[in-house]
């Protein structure tokens, strides 16, 4: 969590230590941001990521141990405080729908500069989340929704913007005060009224709609 000096504390996880190093001293240049730890595998992540309580975990996709999908739900589940960027070489279908549905609140390609990761964890540390040109267009090829937003209840449009943050049937209730059966049939509602089978195209739904108020 961030300590008295107000600075965002991040974990970055790459199992490149060139990239690793790279990433982690560009950042350092920066002084909102302290980089409290780094991991090369994915299990090494979930270690320093509970050791430490820090507020982002940049995370790549091809690590060894546990890849970065399978570390961002795990972090999702274990602590969901900790909000994660995806950080990124990929840029196909498969892997940002994977990393949205794992909790993911960003997903940046590596080939972008240092000004724009650091625009991400000031959008992600803030509420909101962020998405790479190239990673947006990847959303935008979703399938589309065939409703609209007014179709929604106003409630149904609450509990819309808790999924698309990445938050469990469990979460969304405890965030709106109802049962978790409540929630999943919001949930369920949801998904029929908008023709959207999965959190990705729900979360593409949020943006494209610009459903999202900024914080």
């Amino acid at each position: 969590m961030q300590e008295a000096t107000d600075k965002i504390g991040i974990v970055i996880a790459d199992d490149h230590p060139l990239v690793l190093e790279g990433v982690r001293s560009s950042l350092e240049t920066f002084p909102h941001i302290e980089i409290v730890a780094t991991a090369s595998t994915g299990r090494e992540l979930l270690d320093v990521a509970r050791q430490h309580q820090t507020d982002i975990a940049i995370v790549d996709i091809n690590m060894p141990d546990l890849n970065g999908l399978e570390a961002t739900a795990r972090l999702k589940a274990e602590l969901p405080g900790t909000r994660i960027l995806i950080l990124s070489m990929h840029d196909d279908d498969e892997y940002v729908a994977t990393a949205i549905e794992g909790g993911a609140r960003g997903y940046v390609l590596k080939d972008v500069s240092t000004k724009e990761i650091v625009t991400a964890i000031d959008v992600i540390h803030s509420g909101g989340m962020y998405f790479s040109s190239g990673i947006a267009d990847r959303i935008a090829s979703l399938p589309r929704a065939a409703a609209t937003r007014d179709e929604l209840t106003a409630r149904e449009q609450s509990v819309l913007l808790l999924i698309a943050d990445g938050m469990s049937n469990k979460e969304v209730a405890r965030e709106l005060e109802i049962s978790v059966r409540t929630a999943e049939t919001h949930r369920k509602n949801i998904k029929k009224k908008l023709a959207i089978d999965t959190t990705a195209g729900l979360t593409r739904y949020v943006i494209e709609n610009q459903l999202r108020q900024p914080k």
